[in-house]
Formats: structure tokens, sequence, C-alpha cells
């Protein structure tokens, strides 16, 4: 199409037939070219990319059977509906027309309203095979994308997943055969070390093991009935405190006193979510906050009710993100990995940003490369 007008090619030796089919076609949504010959109409193809052909039979060199033929055998043009414009009348001569290709044809002289309604009919029949291809392309693509994605997914899920799992595993199965072979020669203090070694591994295991069986929940929609279904509780400061303050220390013992500063300015809420997922969601934002943020920096818990909805942030003076990223956020998916050689299997965000969506709320992240993240949840407060 031209100028979203649908392009319509006529092709007659005889420049007043075009003419005439100009003043028939006056007002129509359609813009007219004209082509003299056989041989011009096929060079001009390119050029005009008609969205249907007018095609005079009875033509010098090279007649509209023949001009129909070459058209048709040409895999770019073969959809283009082509209509033959004839003073012929017997069974035969409208047999070839259509053994050569013709997708329709018109008698001379040319009926302004039935010139109009053929036109219509196959530029309509043009217009949804047009549609058809698009959304086959899209599909293509879009099936392309996904097994893309799929693999690439699979790659992440396995290699990911095996080295998250064997590490502690070989951590335990390290310590418990060294145990064995020379127990007899160790102290108290060396067994005490060592199983505080296989503890460590055992926790992380653990840890491991429920992040990934409550992602797993997340994305059962059987699941996400029977959790999400009517669950409130209250978003209180005490409770809040108590769980971060804990898992912040925990962090602080198992990753080299590692400490950080947290800052809490909470209001309470009624909020749909239940005590089991408000924590879930609150612990892993703040190990995210905690894994991507130095040692002695701020960490800041705020929460506030606005207009009946609860809104709730958490601030880190740390490694930061960029858009990409931020649009990027999934199952599987770390950052940076190969760079601060951080653990986990990048779950965390994206069982945060399923609660969220499940209980009726937004996820959203603002952040500065190198510089701080803030995360902003806002769920709808639940009627007392």
């Amino acid at each position: 199409m031209v100028n979203n007008k649908f392009s319509i090619l006529v092709v007659d030796d005889e420049a007043d037939n075009f003419d005439v089919i100009e003043i028939l076609l006056f007002n129509q949504n359609y813009q007219l070219h004209y082509a003299a010959s056989g041989q011009d109409a096929i060079a001009s193809l390119d050029m005009f990319k008609p969205d249907l052909i007018l095609l005079d039979v009875m033509m010098p060199e090279m007649n509209g059977t023949e001009v129909c033929k070459i058209i048709k055998a040409m895999p770019q043009w073969q959809i283009v509906p082509i209509i033959m414009v004839t003073a012929l009348s017997s069974k035969s001569d409208l047999a070839n027309c259509l053994n050569a290709g013709a997708d329709d044809f018109i008698s001379k002289p040319i009926n302004s309203i039935e010139l109009r309604a053929r036109v219509h009919s196959m530029l309509r029949i043009k217009q949804q095979y047009d549609d058809i291809q698009a959304l086959s392309h899209l599909q293509a693509n879009t099936i392309n994308i996904l097994e893309s994605t799929l693999n690439e997914l699979r790659g992440t899920f396995n290699s990911r997943m095996s080295h998250e799992l064997n590490t502690p595993l070989n951590g335990i199965i390290g310590t418990i055969s060294l145990l064995k072979d020379d127990i007899e020669n160790m102290d108290i203090a060396e067994i005490k070390e060592m199983l505080g070694w296989a503890d460590e591994s055992a926790q992380r295991l653990d840890s491991l093991t429920k992040k990934f069986l409550t992602y797993l929940d997340l994305e059962n929609p059987s699941s996400q009935k029977k959790f999400f279904k009517s669950a409130h509780t209250k978003f209180s400061n005490a409770l809040v405190e108590n769980q971060l303050k804990t898992y912040a220390q925990n962090y602080k013992s198992c990753n080299g006193n590692a400490e950080h500063h947290l800052i809490f300015d909470l209001e309470e809420a009624e909020i749909p979510l239940s005590d089991q997922y408000l924590i879930i969601l609150l612990v892993e934002l703040l190990d995210n906050a905690l894994k991507f943020s130095a040692s002695g920096t701020i960490i800041k818990v705020s929460s506030q009710v606005v207009d009946n909805t609860f809104n709730l942030s958490m601030h880190d003076s740390g490694r930061g993100m960029t858009e990409d990223q931020i649009n990027r956020i999934g199952a599987f998916v770390q950052f940076d990995r190969k760079t601060y050689e951080q653990q986990g299997l990048g779950l965390g965000l994206r069982i945060v940003k399923k609660i969220v969506e499940l209980a009726g709320g937004a996820f959203s992240i603002t952040s500065i490369y190198q510089q701080e993240t803030t995360i902003h949840i806002s769920l709808p407060i639940v009627q007392s």
C-alpha cells in the first residue's frame, strides 16, 4: 500500500482506458498506477508494489494471458489478485484467463458498480491473506523467541542448579569423609569446627531447597488459590523488625561478620498476604539488599498507607542495577555473577514480584547503577 491506500496497477495499451478506470474508481481508497504494456507492468512491480492488478487481455506483443502467467510464476507476486479486463466472452477465452492464474475477470464495456464490487472483493481477500501472513510471521517469531529463551533457561537452570546443589553437598560429604577417616586423631575443637562446616553447608542446602519449592508453589495455579484466597495479616512493626534483624544477624555470622545498619520507618496496616508469604517477601527483599550492598552501609525499610494503599520500600546503597537488568529480572537470572561470585539461583526478586502480583499489588524498582536501589511494593488495604 502507498500512503495507507491500496495500490492498484492498471495494465492497458490504451491510455484512454486507464482514464475511464480512474474515473470509475474516483474517491475510493486506492492509489492507481499505469503501465502501457505487459513488459512495463512486469518491470514496475517492485516500484508500485501493487495490491491488485487490472490487466487487459487484448494487448500487442505480449497479451494479458501471457503477462498473467509470468506474474503468477514469480513467488513474491503470486498472492496479488489479478482481474482480467476483456471484451472476450466465450467460455474457452475465460477458461484461458483462469488457467493462466487470473483470480477474476470483468467484461468490457466496464460497469462502474461491477468494477467497484470486484475490486473491493479482491482487495478484501488480499487484505485477509496479508493479515494471516503477518500473524503467521508473528507466531513464527514468537515461537523462535520462546524456543531460544527456553533453551537459554534450560542451560542456565542446569548449570546454576547443579552448581548450587553440588557446592553444599560436597561440603557435607567432604566433612563427613574427613571425620570418618581421622576422627580418632582429632580433638573436640577440631570436630566441632568441622561439624560447623557441615552445618553451614546443610543450612545453605535447606535454604536453597525451600526457596525453589516456594518458587514452584507460586507458579502453580492450585497453590495460588490455596495461599492467596482471602489471605490477610497485619503488617506490624514488631514482627517486621524482629524478622529482619534476626535475618541480618544470621547473615552477618555466615558472611565473615559483614554488618549492615537497618533503619525502620514503618506504618502498620492489614494487607492481603498470609504470615508465611509476608515473611518470605520481607526476607527475600532483605537478602537481596544484604547481598548486593557493602558491609557497613545503611538499609532502610519504610512503609506508609496512602489512599487505602499500603506502600512498602527497601532502599540500599549497593551495586545498583541498569535499566536493562531491571527489565530482565526473572527466575534463574543473575547479573555480574562471575564478577561478584554471589551465591543463589536468582529467584529472590522473582519470588517477591510474584507474591505481590498474586496479592493484587504492584512491584517496581528504581536504581542508579553502582550507587543505590529501591524496591517499591504497593498492596491494597484489607478493610476490617
